[in-house]
């Protein structure tokens, strides 16, 4: 098969390779997938850039967890109904070498998901980690039917999806945006009101929710961690992802006093009903009409370091998806 991989970790022109590899075979419980898109997150990018001073967990990496494409082959214990479907998976490249960015990969059968009828396998490669982790920051803390929700970063691809699944559980969204540019991006996702994020927010969200926020879905924990315990509720709780700051000061005191819960999320250790339970509500999401992203980058395999440097450094508003 042709695949993209690295052996060593540095910027996308120097490490990347495109060549031929052995075909992978379905193991037990596993299906093989004929990938025809492949997604790129930020976690794919500094995994190659060791952002996170790990290093290289396998002498060879095929990038990227997220992918969409066909089912063409089932291991021991998979029925053999799973052959041809059309499938979003999600964690190819979590606990494993090997991803999506290749015209096959291999998967546990529970991390292939039906991608529903005129869902594009393009939008099905953007799903993954970005709708799991949103649907695990909405609902990590509890029911939020009822409740008032802030997405911080409504715009962002987590951000986005968070908001389309905080909306579907009953709740009253409230998006933040960085820029006037990003609101109808936020609006579309399905947000009852869109804010700026900036020295006016507390007093923008108390006039659409002057008894506070129940929960906030948080994306730069550093930057805004004094706001969302300010806008918070007693007892309120913030689900985070992503921090602009490695080791943030938080406002210890006012967390206590007002019992602040919080949630710290990293998506390729979720409990795995909590992964299905996301899958289900993706789906159920989609299937209702959301459109989910925008695809701003259509990039060949060849050209895949090309496609990293675009996911870092974007010319164009959406998602930047490999095509296989």
């Amino acid at each position: 098969m042709k695949a993209a991989w690295y052996e060593k970790q540095g910027p996308a022109r120097e490490v990347l390779s495109v060549g031929e590899m052995p075909d992978p075979v379905a193991g037990p419980g596993e299906v093989r997938i004929r990938i025809a898109a492949s997604g790129i997150n930020p976690g794919d990018t500094k995994k190659r850039g060791d952002a996170f001073g790990i290093g290289m967990s396998y002498p060879r990496v095929i990038p990227h967890s997220d992918g969409a494409g066909q089912v063409d082959q089932v291991g021991d214990g998979v029925s053999r109904e799973w052959l041809g479907k059309p499938v979003w998976c999600y964690g190819a490249q979590s606990y494993r070498p090997f991803g999506t960015a290749a015209e096959f990969t291999v998967v546990p059968a529970a991390k292939a998901v039906p991608l529903p009828a005129k869902v594009t396998p393009e939008q099905g490669a953007c799903l993954g980690i970005p709708g799991i982790t949103a649907h695990r920051a909405v609902h990590v803390a509890g029911s939020v039917s009822g409740r008032t929700v802030i997405v911080q970063g409504a715009a962002g691809s987590v951000g986005l999806c968070a908001v389309q699944l905080a909306r579907q559980a009953g709740t009253h969204v409230i998006g933040t945006i960085r820029t006037q540019a990003e609101e109808q991006t936020a609006k579309k996702a399905g947000a009852h009101e869109v804010i700026l994020n900036d020295a006016e927010l507390p007093e923008r969200v108390r006039a659409v929710a002057p008894e506070g926020i129940d929960h906030i879905v948080e994306v730069a924990f550093g930057a805004n961690i004094e706001r969302d315990v300010e806008l918070l509720k007693m007892g309120g709780s913030i689900a985070t992802y992503a921090t602009n700051a490695a080791t943030p000061a938080i406002p210890f005191w006012q967390m206590v006093f007002k019992n602040i819960r919080l949630f710290f999320l990293g998506s390729d250790d979720f409990p795995p009903e909590a992964k299905a339970a996301a899958a289900r509500d993706i789906n159920a999401a989609l299937e209702a009409g959301w459109e989910g992203f925008e695809i701003g980058e259509r990039v060949p395999l060849a050209e895949i370091a090309k496609a990293h440097e675009l996911a870092d450094h974007p010319q164009r508003p959406g998602r930047v998806v490999v095509m296989i």
